[in-house]
């Protein structure tokens, strides 16, 4: 079945969640985090990690509601690949605090791997409506048509050309172990089972399972906070990078982060990464820090 193009506007559907501590931990704990301040909810200052995000706004894209707006079928679900993530942070997720995640449809057109659909997903607080996280997901449906013409209402936000991006840069290298798809998977409540069974990600026409995207980009994220937020996460206001080419378990994801400079919000860091035979798996990857 093709997406449907006159799908852009339409809202995907909402869930209100309350984070609780465990799940603040477990995300954490699932991206190999052994950094104390991150797991220590004796801490008066403790909440989650910004990323956590991309395990609320999950549970609605998945929903199967909404994937009968768009037009899919189960078996071309399976077809999506998150192909770009550009989240901005709005204010901390505190544990015990109830959220609202909704998600609308912004654009959705045809490329040649298959269709394009772009989101934009809001988290807020439940209580007062204070946002706490905004990100524009990108998914390519491989091999999947588009009915309609292509359409747009909105683009995320501008990244600096490459231009605005030079400079020296540190290199972080990240062991991607066998087992990381699968633990980060029940730490961060994201399924698909492209990433932890290898017979589904064959049947779907790739080499073998794959490392979440979102794992990808938050990883990112923390090797850039690491190198130039000072170790503290809490100066991320902005994480984005587009996803070029999967990441393989039993790899090493190597995080190049360049020079801080001067941005509106705060200090802007390019960075990017690649395997360890060299391709390049996350481009115009981008971060922001209080």
């Amino acid at each position: 079945m093709p997406v449907r193009s006159d799908a852009v506007g339409e809202e995907l559907g909402h869930r209100v969640t309350t984070v609780s501590t465990r799940q603040i931990l477990a995300y954490a704990a699932g991206l190999g985090v052994d950094d104390p301040t991150l797991l220590n909810d004796a801490d008066p200052r403790f909440a989650a990690l910004p990323q956590l995000c991309a395990s609320l706004e999950w549970q609605v894209v998945s929903d199967p509601a909404a994937r009968r707006i768009l037009g899919l079928d189960p078996e071309e679900t399976l077809r999506g690949v998150h192909v770009a993530q550009d989240s901005t942070f709005h204010a901390p997720i505190r544990p015990d605090a109830t959220v609202r995640t909704g998600c609308r449809v912004m654009a959705v057109r045809a490329t040649s791997a298959g269709a394009l659909v772009r989101c934009l997903l809001e988290t807020e607080d439940e209580a007062n409506g204070e946002p706490l996280v905004s990100s524009w997901s990108t998914s390519i449906y491989r091999g999947v048509a588009v009915e309609g013409p292509d359409h747009a209402v909105a683009q995320p936000p501008p990244i600096p050309s490459s231009g605005e991006r030079s400079g020296s840069s540190d290199d972080v290298e990240i062991p991607i172990a066998r087992w990381l798809p699968h633990v980060y998977t029940e730490c961060s409540a994201i399924w698909n089972p492209i990433h932890t069974e290898r017979r589904v990600a064959l049947r779907a026409g790739l080499a073998d399972i794959l490392l979440h995207g979102t794992a990808t980009w938050a990883l990112a994220g923390l090797a850039v906070v690491e190198r130039r937020g000072c170790a503290d996460f809490r100066r991320l206001l902005r994480l984005a990078g587009r996803f070029a080419a999967p990441v393989l378990p039993g790899s090493v994801l190597r995080v190049s982060v360049g020079p801080l400079s001067a941005e509106h919000h705060g200090a802007g860091v390019a960075f990017e990464a690649t395997s360890d035979g060299g391709a390049r798996v996350l481009d115009d990857g981008w971060a922001e820090l209080a």
